[in-house]
Order: C-alpha cells, then structure tokens, then sequence
C-alpha cells in the first residue's frame, strides 16, 4: 500500500536519449510539480538535438510488466501516455489501463513531432482511436494529429472551434487542441473543451524551435491534476508552465534546438 498522502503520476511514453523529450521530459516536469514519477517506457530513442538516429521497440510483454510494476505499489493519481508506435503496443497499453484503471487519463497523440515527421505507423491510428480515446480524461493534439485524427484539414480559427466538437465525439471527456501549428498572427491560442466548458489560452508566439514541448504540457496536465486541481485548471496551469519553460530554456547540443527549462517554470519558482 502506498504510503498516505504520497501520489505518484505514471508516464508510458518512449525514452529521449538525449533527455529533451519523452519520458525524460516528463518526470522532469513531475518533479518540478512536486509529484513523484514513474515510468514505463514504450520505445527506446537513440537521438540528439539534431535528430533520431534509431528506436528499439521492448517486447509488449515487458511493458506490460512495467505498468503492472508501477500499478502495484504507487498510489497513481494520473497516467499520461506519449508514443505508442504501433497497433500492438497500443493494444497492449490498453488492455493494461483496462486493468487497472487509472482514475485520470491524458492522452498526448504523438503521431506528429513538432517538425512535422508522422511517428505513428498507419494501422495504429485506428486502434489509438477506438482502444485509447474513449473514457480518457483528455485528448491533447496538436493541428497535425487533429487532422489525422478527424480525416480533415484545419486551416483557420473557425475549423479549430469545430475540430472541438468532433474531437470530443471520439470519447474524450476532455480536449486540449494546442494551436502552435495554426497560423494566427503574433498569437497562439490553445483551445479547451468539455462537455459544458470551452476556454482559450492565449500567449504570444515565441521565436524558438523548443523540444518535447507536447510532452512536456501533457505530462504538466497529468502532475496538476494529481494535485487535485479540475481538468480546466490543470490545462491553464500546464498552458502557463510551457511557455515559462519555454523563456527559461537551454541549447545544450550542437544545434539551435531549445530544451526546455524544467526547473526554473516550477510552479512555486
């Protein structure tokens, strides 16, 4: 039995090697959020600032292991998920959530990077769709994955709105549409929906080629709302840690590639 008062967010996501993205990313932000993280780790990245040079995908077998691990002595407030590159690994997460069922599940559908390169293969969209979205607490895509998502383009403010409605009708409670993708002037907004509310993050847009900024914002949902704040809050308040994380940022490799800075965006900084 986990010890009172102590909870623990899990994220199943694969592993950035050169610790900008994936899970790396993703404890860093738990810990800066005061909440104790795990991890099961989906893929194994062999990558730089420049790029991937090659993944290793762990047998299902063993990742299952791993949750189950996780599931058996932590007290798990949130789950958040980030790549799961096939169908068999998406199957395999969730017959494990199935099982063990998280109380709250966010969803970043890492099926675009942030330079445009498509990361899911093709016969995994379905599964992600009819195995994963229904019954999650939130769905947080950006345009691109929308758009793989929906089968439809979304190229102004209005299609995002009603991106909104078609989003949630996958089985989502909740969606985040993150709008760095969407040309709207010197701003991003990223949308938010539920079933009886709709809000707008707005902040102005930052001139920089920031990494595993999705992870990153999802796994910041997932540490609030271990902290018991409701989804619409702990999406403004993952909004607010981003773009802090984003100003404080470093360029540790030999490219201009931003990784993010963690630790100085702690929300009590």
């Amino acid at each position: 039995m986990a010890n009172p008062g102590t909870i623990s967010a899990l994220t199943i996501a694969g592993s950035d090697s050169g610790g900008g993205a994936g899970i790396q990313a993703d404890l860093k932000t738990f810990a800066a959020h005061g909440v104790h993280g795990l991890s099961a780790i989906t893929a194994l990245t062999a990558q730089h600032t420049r790029g991937v040079t090659a993944v290793h995908v762990p047998p299902v077998g063993f990742l299952r292991a791993q949750i189950d691990a996780c599931f058996e002595d932590f007290d798990i407030g949130a789950v958040k998920l980030g790549m799961l590159a096939s169908a068999e690994v998406i199957h395999a997460v969730a017959d494990a959530l199935a099982t063990h069922r998280p109380s709250q599940l966010v969803v970043d559908p890492v099926m675009v990077a942030t330079s445009g390169a498509r990361l899911l293969e093709e016969d995994a969209l379905a599964a992600l769709r009819t195995r994963l979205l229904p019954g999650s607490g939130i769905v947080t895509p950006n345009i691109p994955e929308a758009e793989l998502l929906l089968g439809r383009s979304i190229v102004d403010a209005a299609d995002a709105e009603a991106a909104l409605d078609a989003l949630l009708a996958l089985g989502a409670r909740a969606v985040l549409l993150k709008g760095g993708h969407l040309d709207e002037g010197d701003t991003v907004i990223d949308r938010y929906a539920d079933a009886t509310t709709r809000r707008a993050f707005r902040g102005p847009r930052l001139q920089v080629d920031g990494h595993g900024t999705g992870c990153t914002l999802a796994s910041a949902i997932a540490a609030n709302l271990c902290l018991g704040l409701g989804m619409a809050e702990a999406c403004a308040r993952g909004v607010d840690y981003i773009r802090s994380a984003l100003s404080a940022g470093v360029r540790p490799g030999r490219s201009e590639v931003l990784v993010l800075g963690h630790f100085a965006a702690r929300p009590d900084a």
